[in-house]
C-alpha cells in the first residue's frame, strides 16, 4: 500500500494518517485488490498490489477489510453475467461484503468514527467491489458490526441477510404469525430469510438438500421437506402467506404460486432484466424484461389472485442495523465453511464453481 505524505509532516503509522477528511481527498492512495480484467473463470482474477483507491465522495466512508465473502453473484459476474452493464467498465473489483475498521470517513459522514468496527455490503451493480484491503461504502451501507462475532463471520451476514430483508419486510412486509414457504433454505438467502421471519414470529417452512435440514430446523424453521427426496406438493399442507423462491426455475415458480394464498406474495431472485440484456443489449433486453414481468404481475394477479416480484439486495440502514440486532442477540448468523486468504481467490472461487464447498466462503485479509 502507498500513502501520500506531506513534506512537512513527519511519517507516522498507518493508523495515525488515515483519519477524517474535512474534503474528499484521502490519505490512502492505492492497496491491494482482486481486478477481473475480462470475464471467464478463476483464473481471469489478478491480485494487484497498487490499485488506486478513488477519493471519498461526501457521503463514503474508507473501510480497511479484514473479511470479505464470496457470493453467487461474484462467480456469476466473473463469469459474464451481467456483460450487458459491466463490459464497459472492465476491469471490476468484484465481491459485495465486507467486515473492517472505519479508516476515514468524509465530511457529511456523521453515524460512525475512524477506528470503529463495521460491517456491511454494496449493492449489486457497484464497480467497485470489496475485495481490496480498503473497501468504499456509503454510510448507509454500514453498521457497527456485532461485538459477538468475528469480521470472518460479520462478513458472510450482510448482503445475503439484506436480500431476504428487502424481500420479506419491503416487499412482503411479513407480519407475526403469517406462513411462510422457502424455497431453497439452505443457502445464504433462504437461511437468513428463515431467521428473520422466524424473529417476527411467522411460521415458516423450507425446502433444502438432506445435509441442510438439522441446521434450517435449528434456525426455527417448523417444517424441511428435503426436496431430493420427497414431493414438495404433497408434502406440504396448507398454504402460505408469502414464498421466497432463492432457487427461481419454472418448476418452483410452479410450486410456490399453488401454495399461495389470495393477496399473497411470490417473491424470486432470479429476475430476467440481467439475463435479458446480456442477450439483446440493454436498449432490447431492459423493455423486454420489464415487459415479461409486467405479464407475469397481471397474470398471477388476475389468475391466482397474488403479488409477483423480482426481489434483489439494496442498501436498507434500517434493516442493516436490524439484521445488527438480531446477529448480536444470537438469533441471526450465517455459518462460514471455509476460509482463504485474498492470495488464493483463484483457489476459493474454483472451489465455489466446483462445488466443492456447499457452505459459505470468505477470504481474509491481513
Amino acid at each position: 500500500m502507498r500513502v501520500l505524505k506531506s513534506r512537512s509532516v513527519k511519517p507516522r503509522p498507518i493508523s495515525k494518517l488515515l483519519m477524517k477528511v474535512g474534503s474528499s481527498r484521502c490519505y490512502v492512495s492505492s492497496c491491494r485488490a482482486v481486478l477481473l480484467p475480462r470475464f471467464g473463470g478463476p483464473e481471469v482474477l489478478e491480485l494487484r498490489s497498487d490499485v488506486p483507491v478513488p477519493d471519498l465522495k461526501p457521503n463514503e466512508v474508507l473501510v480497511r477489510a479484514r473479511a470479505v465473502s464470496i457470493n453467487p453473484l461474484d462467480t456469476r459476474m466473473r463469469s459474464g453475467y451481467g456483460r450487458s452493464i459491466f463490459e464497459p467498465l472492465l476491469p471490476l473489483i468484484l465481491g459485495r461484503d465486507v467486515s473492517g475498521e472505519v479508516a476515514a470517513i468524509a465530511a457529511s459522514v456523521k453515524s460512525l468514527k475512524v477506528g470503529q468496527e463495521v460491517f456491511g455490503a454494496l449493492h449489486p451493480t457497484a464497480v467497485r467491489g470489496t475485495y481490496a484491503d480498503y473497501a468504499i461504502l456509503s454510510e448507509d451501507e454500514l453498521s457497527p458490526k456485532p461485538a459477538s462475532v468475528t469480521h470472518v463471520e460479520a462478513s458472510a451476514i450482510p448482503f445475503a441477510a439484506l436480500t431476504a430483508w428487502r424481500a420479506l419486510k419491503s416487499t412482503a412486509r411479513i407480519a407475526e404469525g403469517q406462513r411462510l414457504l422457502v424455497i431453497g433454505g439452505g443457502g445464504a438467502v433462504g437461511f437468513a430469510a428463515i431467521q428473520l421471519a422466524v424473529a417476527v414470529g411467522c411460521h415458516v417452512s423450507t425446502t433444502c438438500g438432506n445435509r441442510s435440514i438439522n441446521r434450517v430446523m435449528a434456525a426455527g424453521a417448523e417444517q424441511a421437506i428435503d426436496y431430493t427426496a420427497e414431493d414438495i406438493e404433497a408434502v406440504i399442507k396448507g398454504k402460505f402467506d408469502a414464498v421466497l423462491d432463492t432457487i427461481g426455475v419454472a418448476e418452483t415458480e410452479r410450486i410456490g404460486i399453488n401454495l399461495l394464498n389470495r393477496g399473497g406474495h411470490y417473491m424470486t431472485l432470479q429476475g430476467e432484466a440481467a439475463a435479458l440484456s446480456d442477450r439483446y443489449g440493454l436498449p432490447i433486453g431492459l423493455p423486454v424484461a420489464t415487459a415479461l414481468l409486467l405479464k407475469k404481475r397481471i397474470q398471477y394477479l388476475y389468475s391466482y389472485g397474488i403479488e409477483y416480484s423480482w426481489t434483489y439486495m439494496r442498501a436498507d440502514s434500517e434493516g442493516l442495523h436490524e439484521i445488527r440486532r438480531l446477529t448480536e442477540a444470537g438469533k441471526l448468523n450465517i455459518p462460514v465453511e471455509k476460509t482463504f486468504s485474498i492470495s488464493q481467490v483463484r483457489e476459493a472461487h474454483e472451489a465455489k464453481d466446483k462445488k466443492t464447498i456447499l457452505g459459505k466462503v470468505v477470504l481474509e485479509l491481513d
